[in-house]
């Protein structure tokens, strides 16, 4: 049995190795068991981890929060349990004859409090009087004189001082405590106090398994911890810890992750004794801490490769089961690849694969009508500009394309003394000036998103509103055509400093045409038939360098908004009566007030504009500032 599933799975390996789509299907189909099988056990897992490590960094937080101040607190206690003891032997005021009493009574609270090694009693007039000891020789009787010591002018002062810590014998941690009376004649107590013992508060608090709390002073010397080795040590003990001294010390109040002495991971939260500027820290190593959340993430991760190993064996047998009508779908898709749209797969296995076997034929008819409306766009883009061209995709208006009738700007632009330049001049010196021009004019035109309807030899024909309709048609039609003078003019003053004499006019009319395409199949253009365009012709025909001519129509639709100058009535090619022609005015001839009108005017044609058709408002450029004939009879 053994050798025959060998046999079955060798040749399932060798049909999967002859045949590499097989292979992306088992792919596939191992990509969708794993989104929906293990992808949400480990989305699960890893919220479950992300949660539950801040629901266990916030109890961690408030555990060593609440042990830091638990321990303060007793030390506190502690300390001030001491001073009051050391309050009782200030009660009185001083007398010759007190000496022997006063030791009785230092002498019964060094066995009353065993963390006092030594008790100092001076009297009103800060001379010494009685000296007991654990370590040294008692003594009674008048002393030396300690007013001036830092203990005695600290508790006359605050009733109550507390000394800096220090190590005798570079080892055990001592500090002063001195206490005065509530009047001057009791005097002073002052006694050194013995920090080894408060290791039994440190000692006693326990965070988990391994976590611990210690005390160290403002100037980093270790004064207790559960290891009473590292306190013997004094001051070279203390220096393991400036790691994370110095990382609670930024983050005052709070939980950080630093490293402890040993340089393991661990998290910290400190406290303030303020009265004694002793600050308590307790920590929890990071292993111990997040123990919970390792093992919840161990148990997922060992679901999750039991899930995966799943998904991997039903892909590979999914893929098996499926690799013959796949293979009709590869060579179908095939075929369809290369043209054959009128191609058809059969399938007829009832299942999914057939539904995708009809899928793949319907998709074969919608490639057919895709291939001819691609064809439209392509056929829209070589007249309009490409964003008005997606529009009119978008919007399912390719009917606008149709012949109709509506009203147009027609504009002429035509490069003067151009023929006498191309006849005197070689292909190589032509082709470069005619590439510039309609490089600058195609930028211009896609610029305002109008429709290029053709371009011959040095000429353009330009149309405006349609076959997209736009807001002041007129207006946006002079704005383009001081844009195209704006952008050519540069180029005439180019041409002219190499010693062609070639200049640029344009002719802009408005009135009512037929518009659409028009051609044969392969070939079709968008254009305007009327007697608008013939008029816009003419007057391009009549347009010097740097001239902008305009029909009575367009002048009485933008009067108030571009300054223009009437030149009077011109014979029309064509037309029966002299035509009036208007010329834009040149910079020199505006006002400042009629600019101002206009460039509101413009501003509020563009908004109307953007309303109307959802198109972006167009920046104009500057419009043409040289010198312009006054006239175009010559």
């Amino acid at each position: 049995m053994f050798g025959n599933r060998t046999t079955v799975l060798h040749s399932y390996w060798t049909t999967l190795r002859a045949n590499r789509p097989h292979r992306s299907l088992f792919l596939k189909y191992f990509v969708t068991l794993f989104v929906v099988g293990v992808a949400p056990l480990m989305v699960g897992a890893i919220s479950e981890a992300g949660f539950g490590y801040q629901d266990r960094r916030r109890q961690i937080d408030e555990v060593l929060d609440v042990e830091a101040r638990s321990a303060a607190n007793r030390i506190q206690t502690f300390i001030d349990g001491i001073r009051g003891q050391l309050g009782w032997t200030v009660q009185l005021a001083w007398t010759e004859a007190d000496d022997e009493r006063r030791r009785v009574d230092a002498l019964r609270l060094l066995r009353q409090v065993p963390a006092i090694s030594s008790i100092a009693l001076v009297d009103h007039t800060g001379h010494e009087r009685v000296f007991v000891s654990r370590l040294g020789l008692n003594r009674i009787g008048r002393g030396p004189d300690l007013s001036a010591a830092p203990a005695v002018l600290g508790a006359r002062a605050r009733k109550a001082w507390y000394g800096p810590l220090r190590y005798e014998r570079d080892s055990e941690p001592y500090m002063t405590i001195a206490v005065s009376g509530n009047r001057a004649a009791t005097g002073v107590a002052i006694a050194e106090i013995n920090l080894k013992l408060i290791w039994d508060v440190i000692a006693a608090i326990k965070i988990g398994d391994t976590g611990l709390a210690f005390v160290f002073d403002d100037d980093g010397r270790l004064i207790a911890h559960p290891d009473i080795s590292l306190v013997l040590r004094g001051a070279v003990g203390s220096s393991d810890f400036d790691q994370v001294k110095s990382a609670v010390a930024a983050a005052p109040g709070a939980a950080v992750m630093t490293k402890d002495a040993a340089g393991k991971d661990v998290v910290a939260a400190s406290a303030r004794i303020a009265s004694l500027n002793w600050t308590v820290i307790a920590q929890q190593p990071v292993s111990e801490a997040l123990a919970s959340i390792r093992a919840a993430l161990w148990r997922s991760s060992v679901l999750i490769a039991v899930m995966a190993s799943f998904a991997i064996a039903l892909a590979y047998w999914l893929a098996y089961r499926m690799s013959k009508p796949i293979r009709q779908l590869e060579d179908g898709v095939q075929k369809l690849g290369a043209g054959q749209f009128g191609h058809r797969i059969t399938i007829s296995s009832g299942d999914e694969l057939e539904q995708l076997a009809d899928r793949v034929n319907e998709m074969a008819k919608e490639l057919a009508i895709s291939k001819d409306k691609s064809e439209r766009i392509n056929l829209l883009k070589r007249f309009l500009a490409p964003q008005v061209a997606e529009l009119v995709e978008r919007s399912g208006r390719e009917r606008l394309l149709s012949g109709q009738r509506r009203d147009v700007v027609a504009i002429f632009g035509d490069l003067r003394g151009f023929t006498a330049f191309a006849s005197r001049s070689e292909p190589h010196v032509i082709m470069p000036v005619v590439k510039e021009y309609y490089r600058a004019l195609g930028a211009v035109i896609t610029r305002h998103e109008a429709t290029l309807a053709s371009f011959t030899g040095d000429g353009v024909m330009v149309l405006v509103n349609a076959p997209v309709a736009r807001a002041d048609p007129a207006l946006h039609g002079i704005r383009l055509a001081i844009d195209m003078q704006a952008a050519l003019q540069p180029l005439v003053a180019r041409w002219s400093a190499k010693g062609y004499t070639i200049g640029f006019g344009v002719g802009i009319a408005m009135g009512p045409a037929i518009v659409g395409t028009v051609g044969y199949e392969g070939r079709m253009d968008y254009t305007a038939i009327g007697s608008v365009v013939n008029l816009a012709s003419r007057l391009c025909d009549l347009a010097k360098d740097t001239q902008v001519l305009t029909d009575p129509v367009i002048a009485r639709e933008v009067k108030d908004a571009v300054p223009l100058v009437p030149l009077g009535e011109h014979p029309i090619k064509g037309y029966d009566r002299p035509s009036q022609v208007f010329m834009v005015a040149p910079c020199s001839e505006r006002s400042p007030e009629i600019t101002f009108r206009a460039q509101k005017l413009t501003e509020k044609a563009e908004w109307r504009e953007h309303k109307a058709t959802g198109l972006e408002p167009i920046a104009p450029l500057a419009a043409p500032c040289r010198a312009a004939p006054a006239d175009v009879s010559a």
